[in-house]
């Protein structure tokens, strides 16, 4: 064997088992490349991991490397930080452990939420007074911590973030932060309990009639002990949470609302009168009277019972307060409207009527004076009594200006014309009938006051007899406006009838009054006189005159001759017509308004003027009977006569139609004129 190819064969043999080994390696090498390489790719979060978590670490071990006495300290100055910080979260815990029962409807046991409510109120305290020295302790531990390098930058600023939060919430309402709202949430609650219990027994005092009359009993408190018990506590917890202008304000809402809905019961539109909308007083004199009755009843019976419950549901807070309560309640309820209506009557025109209704005004603001001073005499109801000041100023002086006015008034009617028809002027009957008024026992007291204080403000000193003496004056400035007017007549006869209407009128209207007690029974006995005495002459100077026109002198002369007799006796007959008519004519028109003066009065021209007419016609009638012109000469019957002669004087509203002897169709059908028979001047 050749040695050289041994040798060649040996080193193939070498080289292939150098490769293999050599695969084997790099085999070995690539798979634990590959298993290190998925360590490696499992390994790399976890580095992450840790690289993340290397900062907090460094953190927990600085204290480590911090100085030792600061390490030392820092327990002290975090307990004493961590101490109140817990008992604000404590506290803070049991706040919103009440939330649920302070959310629920206080009516169902308004005793165990008000208790709730108190022990909120006292948390809020403790947080809102502990809340700001926790924050302080816990600023002070991280400037320690920052100070001494104790803690990591990062948490510290974090910490310094939030307590600069904390700190802003306290300056900044920190009961509303601290509660989250709970506390007025409550609160609320209890506004609609305190609206709801006033609502709920505010009922409208019952009225059984318009007309109320005298009412002498006050109203009691309207509402029950234990309602007045519920809204005192109620208060009691509003008030500490500066809630009391909000309870007033329902309480004024409430209870106003409630006496204007017993008022409305009333009919009460015509306070809202202006003056332009009535003409004079007569058109709104039932409101005066009215006016006086509401106006007590509102005082004595409402505005009463507000004052008592006023003082009732606020006493413990203060006079000032309930009286404020109360002041506005009788402000929104209507008390100024009847100030207002009584300052529209005196703003009216002045007429002698409105002095009457003035004097009733004072005479209601009078009565009701003592409740006035008690119910509306505190600071508050400074405004009531401004405008009841003004208006007694106004009555007082507009009454005491008409009073002087009257004499002066009834000297100027001296001017004016006499009325036409005779009749009495209005202003004698109104004047009479005005001063018996003024002087009787329901005016005069009034009157006598109202001219005490006047003269009071003008310091001047009343007299006893100034009423009386005034009222005498214009009595006798009557009489002489009646003597003027007489002589402005230019028919005496009218001058006469109006003269006797007047001193009847005067005589018998006065007779038993006051005035007639002021002026005399001297006094009145001469109206008498004078009555009787121009009664006479109206008579002599008129109806008198009629009978002498149906004379029978010269009648017997012509028994003999019955053509001669009836001529005389239709020219006796016409002239008396013509008389007759003329003087029915002028005189129908004329008044006496006085009834038993105008009976008497037509009575007694029946009785001069109706005999003489009956046995005229019934002697000389057959004479002129048969005559085709009879109607010309004997134009009435006696029966009519006498009706027309009774129908005169009467008033225009009483006056009907003219009673002629023979109207149309007084015939019957068998022709005979009811007129020329017996029974026609029987």
């Amino acid at each position: 064997m050749d040695p050289s190819g041994i040798g060649n064969d040996c080193k193939n043999e070498f080289c292939i088992d150098n490769l293999i080994a050599a695969r084997k390696s790099l085999k070995l090498s690539l798979e634990k490349s590959k298993t290190l390489g998925l360590a490696l790719e499992k390994a790399g979060p976890r580095l992450e991991e840790i690289n993340q978590r290397l900062p907090s670490l460094e953190a927990a071990v600085r204290p480590i490397r911090a100085d030792k006495d600061a390490l030392v300290a820092v327990g002290g100055h975090i307990n004493r930080a961590v101490g109140p910080a817990a008992a604000v979260l404590k506290v803070f815990d049991a706040v919103h452990g009440l939330e649920k029962s302070l959310l629920s409807d206080p009516r169902n046991d308004l005793p165990g939420y008000l208790s709730v409510l108190k022990r909120l109120e006292e948390a809020l305290k403790f947080l809102g007074d502990n809340c700001g020295l926790a924050i302080q302790w816990l600023e002070d531990i991280i400037e320690y911590l920052e100070d001494n390098k104790v803690a990591d930058g990062r948490y510290l600023s974090n910490m310094k973030t939030s307590l600069k939060g904390l700190r802003e919430l306290q300056n900044d309402g920190e009961r509303v932060h601290l509660d989250g709202g709970l506390l007025d949430a409550a609160l609320d609650k209890l506004e609609n309990e305190f609206r709801r219990l006033l609502m709920e027994h505010s009922v409208p005092l019952p009225m059984s009639s318009p007309s109320l009359g005298e009412q002498a009993c006050i109203a009691p408190s309207p509402l029950p002990v234990t309602v007045i018990q519920k809204l005192q506590a109620i208060l009691g917890r509003l008030i500490a949470n500066n809630r009391l202008e909000k309870c007033i304000a329902i309480y004024v809402e409430v209870r106003s609302s409630n006496v204007r809905a017993s008022l409305k019961a009333l009919d009460l539109d015509y306070l809202e009168i202006s003056v332009s909308e009535f003409n004079d007083m007569q058109s709104i004199e039932g409101y005066i009277g009215q006016w006086g009755k509401h106006l007590e009843f509102a005082v004595k019976h409402l505005f009463e019972a507000e004052f008592k419950l006023c003082n009732d549901v606020f006493e413990r807070i203060g006079l000032d307060v309930w009286m404020g309560c109360f002041a506005k309640i009788a402000a929104q309820a209507g008390i100024l409207a009847f100030l207002q209506f009584g300052k529209t009557i005196t703003e009216s025109k002045k007429e002698p009527i409105k002095l009457l209704k003035l004097l009733d005004i004072f005479a209601s603001l009078n009565k009701l004076r003592l409740d006035f001073n008690r119910l509306f005499g505190g600071a508050a109801c400074i405004e009531i009594q401004n405008l009841t000041r003004d208006l007694i100023k106004r009555v007082i002086d507009g009454a005491a200006e008409i009073f002087w006015e009257i004499f002066v008034q009834v000297e100027l009617q001296r001017q004016s014309p006499p009325p036409q028809d005779g009749s009495i002027p209005k202003l004698v009957s109104s004047i009479t009938d005005y001063c018996n008024k003024l002087l009787g026992d329901d005016y005069r007291p009034i009157l006598t006051q109202v001219l005490v204080i006047h003269q009071s403000w003008k310091h001047k000193k009343f007299q006893e007899m100034i009423l009386v003496n005034e009222v005498s004056k214009i009595i006798k400035a009557v009489d002489l406006n009646l003597d003027t007017w007489m002589k402005a007549y230019g028919d005496t006869t009218l001058s006469c009838l109006f003269a006797m209407n007047c001193h009847w009128h005067l005589y018998k209207d006065l007779k038993g009054t006051k005035v007639g007690e002021l002026m005399g029974d001297s006094w009145l006995k001469e109206h008498e006189q004078y009555k009787e005495y121009y009664s006479a002459v109206f008579f002599r100077e008129s109806w008198a005159k009629l009978p002498v026109h149906l004379s029978r002198e010269g009648l017997i002369m012509f028994s003999g001759s019955r053509a001669s007799a009836r001529d005389l006796v239709k020219k006796r007959l016409k002239t008396f017509n013509e008389a007759f008519d003329e003087m029915y004519r002028k005189q129908s028109g004329w008044v006496i308004p006085e009834r038993d003066l105008r009976e008497k009065t037509c009575q007694l021209i029946v009785q001069t003027v109706l005999p003489v007419y009956r046995s005229y016609m019934q002697t000389y009638g057959p004479l002129v009977e048969q005559d085709a012109s009879s109607s010309k000469y004997a134009k009435y019957t006696v029966q009519g006569l006498e009706q027309m002669l009774l129908s005169l004087f009467l008033p225009r509203r009483e006056r009907y139609g003219s009673f002629k002897g023979r109207p149309t169709g007084s015939k019957i059908d068998n022709g005979v004129d009811l007129r020329r028979t017996a029974s026609a001047v029987a």
